[in-house]
């Protein structure tokens, strides 16, 4: 299935019922009086968090969604039946924003959350409402209110503990997969990852974490180069980035110092919030380098990028160093998640973000 990670959609409440007017007729009796009934209630649109989707693909074909309108209201002291309402599945981690002003209006980041997206409208009154001592016959009756109508933009941002980053063909891929379920399209040429892939990598039973592959950046991606820049806000709620680098590129000419440093000014000029996140050094590829080379391309790659984190060796295609590489990354994401759960901590991660 292809990832849709945005997606445009209209939806619209139903409209109240209108209020009846009408009087009882009985045998015998001359003055009946007003039995007119109320109309009922448009139907709402709902919106519920549903972990089994990771996509907005179904909104894409899909864009008009609208509830039932209210029946009328009748006579006999009768009210019209409410409306049904209708309820939209979407993905945890949905946006639901206001397409003309841009306003964010809900966020679904719970399993199983349900919000009303659209109200429907009250149904009108009927003629018994307007009963009184010196009105005993009324023939007033109002229509139902309208429901809600909204033009909406659902945006998806990937909720995942751990964010892969890197350029083209860095070996972003074979890393998940490694260490993951999934299975991600790998070829030997760049851009082979055209959507985001999400992986729950098993550390023991009940211990595990998500981890995203995004598609691979590229030197003004936050300007709109490439293909990485519209993925860029997926690692927005990540606790822990990986800058995974290709240590072993296909072209000896290539500077993997200055790639590196690219990819970093480029998180830097997108949003300074995600350049300050948590971010590992991962060296891939090293099975493609002589043993006794190893260290010291490494030694001198760590120094001329002056990085200061943790850096970590590995192969992911030979999974060499894979296994207590996803040891600490879930020591740490479950460290930040205690941290996180503490009445004195403020959870960043779902705030709202700026654009």
């Amino acid at each position: 299935m292809k990832f849709v990670d945005e997606a445009y959609i209209d939806i619209s409440a139903g409209d109240g019922g209108a209020g009846c007017v009408s009087f009882r007729h009985e045998k015998y009796k001359e003055f009946g009086g007003p039995n007119g009934g109320d109309g009922g209630r448009g139907g709402h649109v709902f919106a519920v968090a549903d972990p089994n989707l990771n996509t907005l693909v179904d909104f894409r074909f899909s864009r008009r969604h609208d509830a039932k309108r209210g029946e009328h209201g009748m006579g006999s002291d009768m009210f019209g039946a409410a409306g049904d309402d209708i309820t939209l599945k979407m993905p945890v981690g949905t946006i639901i924003t206001d397409a003309e002003t841009g306003e964010v209006l809900f966020e679904l980041l719970t399993p199983g959350e349900v919000i009303t997206i659209a109200k429907g409208g009250d149904g009108g009154f009927g003629n018994m409402r307007f009963k009184s001592a010196i009105n005993r016959a009324p023939r007033q009756k109002t229509p139902g209110w309208p429901g809600e109508k909204r033009n909406l933009k659902l945006e998806l941002k990937v909720l995942a503990d751990v964010g892969l980053l890197g350029m083209p063909n860095a070996g972003k891929s074979t890393l998940i997969s490694a260490i993951s379920n999934a299975r991600p399209r790998i070829a030997d040429y760049p851009f082979t990852t055209l959507h985001p892939n999400l992986g729950v990598v098993r550390v023991g039973p009940e211990q595990s974490f998500v981890v995203a592959d995004l598609p691979g950046l590229i030197e003004g991606a936050s300007e709109g180069a490439g293909l990485g820049h519209l993925f860029l806000r997926h690692l927005q709620r990540t606790r822990l980035l990986l800058h995974v680098v290709d240590m072993a590129p296909f072209d000896e000419g290539v500077d993997t110092v200055a790639q590196a440093k690219a990819i970093v000014n480029e998180l830097k000029k997108y949003d300074p919030a995600l350049y300050n996140k948590p971010r590992w050094l991962v060296l891939n590829k090293l099975d493609m380098i002589a043993l006794e080379e190893r260290e010291a391309l490494v030694k001198d790659f760590v120094k001329r990028f002056k990085f200061k984190g943790p850096v970590f060796q590995i192969s992911a295609l030979t999974r060499e160093g894979c296994e207590p590489l996803i040891k600490i990354i879930y020591q740490h994401v479950k460290a930040q998640q205690k941290a996180e759960q503490t009445p004195e901590a403020v959870d960043q991660r779902f705030a709202p973000d700026a654009e």
